[in-house]
């Protein structure tokens, strides 16, 4: 089973609370080209799986990730993911239906993101990973994000953490 959603960062930083001297209150420098990075990730009981975008995810990244997930996960595959529009696409539909039964789909309901476990793999990543970052450009913005998913990926009790913080805990 593997859970699957879909986020995005942005070089406008996601400013969070932080410690300063007294009387020095902290000042964010950053770039006023707001490029957009759009991740997708996958979340299974014990590993997280994730790629980048520069561009919004729309039905061919999703194929791509799927056939990411296809060629690491052995097995049937079960993909718990919401309504988005590319989830829902001829394209993706077609390429699911091309894979033998590997891959079987069950949609959340509406309006349920904290039944998805992969939305506080969003909260954590910008609430504790990266707030208050400045990033240069895309490309820098990128390897921060790269390499603090690598980092959560290797805290397993992070992602049981997740599993435990949804509502559906199987």
């Amino acid at each position: 089973m593997v859970f699957i959603d879909e986020s995005g960062l942005t070089q406008k930083p996601h400013r969070c609370r932080t410690w300063a001297p007294r009387g020095q209150t902290p000042i964010l420098f950053h770039h006023f080209n707001w490029k957009n990075l759009s991740l997708i990730a996958g979340l299974s009981r014990w590993n997280l799986h994730f790629e980048m975008f520069s561009e919004t995810i729309k039905s061919p990244h999703i194929v791509i990730f799927l056939g990411k997930l296809l060629r690491v996960i052995p097995g049937k595959i079960l993909i718990v993911w919401d309504g988005l529009a590319a989830h829902r696409s001829k394209f993706v539909q077609d390429f699911i239906a091309s894979c033998d039964g590997r891959i079987q789909t069950l949609r959340l309901p509406a309006y349920a993101p904290e039944l998805n476990p992969v939305e506080y793999i969003w909260a954590h990543l910008k609430q504790h990973e990266l707030p208050n970052i400045c990033a240069k450009d895309l490309w820098q913005l990128g390897e921060m994000a790269r390499t603090k998913l690598k980092r959560m990926r290797r805290r397993k009790h992070l992602l049981v953490a997740c599993w435990k913080q949804s509502s559906l805990c199987f």
